[in-house]
């Protein structure tokens, strides 16, 4: 019985933390929208910035979700970057700025070498017995 209770307090400590991120995810978008209409010289209604925080978040969830679908469809357990390029399909002009920003973090990263291929088993074997295996006694003969 204590193994299903450590779980339930797991959960709350989880929702806590999500309740608290999504309090700070939509101060943030009330703050971004007041300065932005400040900025353009245009008065913006409480019940309306409410609204688009609660929009961004919505349209947040919507997408992490996409994301997550995106990638396990390619078999991987992580987000990339050509997961987010995806999922602005629907926006051209978007696509394209991510694109940019992509090519850009790209350019900006050191060049690093290419990573090795693991070898398998029988290469390993092969290559430590002294014997050459088929392969290389048929690239010997081609030199």
């Amino acid at each position: 019985m204590e193994g299903g209770n450590g779980n339930e307090v797991e959960r709350e400590e989880d929702d806590s933390v999500s309740d608290i991120l999504q309090d700070r995810f939509r101060l943030s978008a009330i703050s971004i929208a007041e300065n932005e209409a400040k900025k353009n010289g245009v008065e913006i209604s409480e019940p309306i910035t409410s609204c688009i925080a609660d929009l961004a978040l919505n349209y947040t969830e919507q997408l992490a979700k996409e994301l997550e679908a995106f990638a396990q469809h390619a078999g991987r357990k992580s987000v990339n970057m050509e997961d987010v390029i995806l999922s602005a399909h629907r926006n051209e002009h978007l696509t394209a700025l991510l694109r940019s920003f992509c090519n850009d973090l790209k350019e900006k990263e050191p060049q690093s070498e290419r990573k090795r291929r693991k070898t398998s088993k029988k290469e390993d074997k092969a290559t430590t017995s002294g014997k050459p295996n088929k392969a290389k006694r048929s690239l010997e003969k081609d030199r």
